[in-house]
């Protein structure tokens, strides 16, 4: 089982942790992280982009001129795509990207993403996140303590709304509760800090 030193608030180490092995441990899979977050990505967009065809144009209802003698190619609409304010042959119209992924492989990702967390050092934990007020000064300093200078992700087990108004105007901080953490955010930001609790329910969800 892979070991973790645990900090307090103010960066003084206070013990450590043993994390579980099928979820901290495991050999990252980048093929599937890969997968589900090019999976994320899509499902992420919109789709609303739209272009008018010939038919939703307005203007072309008669033949421009006749079709043979003017020596000029024949043509039988000014709103084919050819012309100027035509329409658009084979333009995108909206549509939906969605598509699933098998909920094994999700987790999986989870996981290897997880697993290089802890293989590169960037998984911090903190033994409680508690702070007396909503103040960004008082989050800022916490991370300074915890010496967390990259891109951070604060992942806590439940709604703590101190914390959470606290980092919101931190750049790059992002705050998440454990059951709303997907590949795409692990990956973005550098450092992954975590309490005790979170870690304890990580494991229950993902065990």
């Amino acid at each position: 089982m892979p070991k973790i030193d645990v900090y307090d608030i103010k960066g003084n180490k206070v013990s450590e942790v043993e994390l579980k092995e099928e979820i901290f441990g495991i050999t990252p899979n980048e093929t599937v992280v890969h997968s589900v977050l090019v999976n994320y990505l899509a499902n992420q967009r919109q789709g609303t982009q739209s272009t008018k065809t010939r038919s939703e144009v307005s203007g072309g209802g008669r033949k421009p001129w006749r079709q043979k003698g003017t020596g000029r190619a024949r043509q039988g609409s000014i709103r084919a795509p050819q012309w100027i304010k035509g329409g658009i042959a084979l333009g995108p119209k909206p549509r939906s990207y969605k598509y699933t992924v098998n909920k094994k492989e999700r987790r999986l990702a989870i996981k290897s993403v997880l697993s290089s967390k802890v293989l590169e050092n960037s998984l911090v934990v903190v033994d409680k996140m508690d702070l007396k007020e909503i103040k960004t000064k008082n989050m800022v300093n916490a991370l300074a303590s915890l010496k967390v200078t990259e891109p951070a992700l604060i992942l806590l087990p439940e709604k703590n709304e101190a914390v959470q108004k606290s980092a919101r105007n931190i750049e790059n901080v992002k705050t998440s509760l454990v059951n709303t953490i997907n590949v795409y955010d692990l990956l973005k930001y550098k450092k992954l800090v975590v309490t005790l609790d979170t870690v304890k329910k990580i494991e229950e969800v993902y065990a």
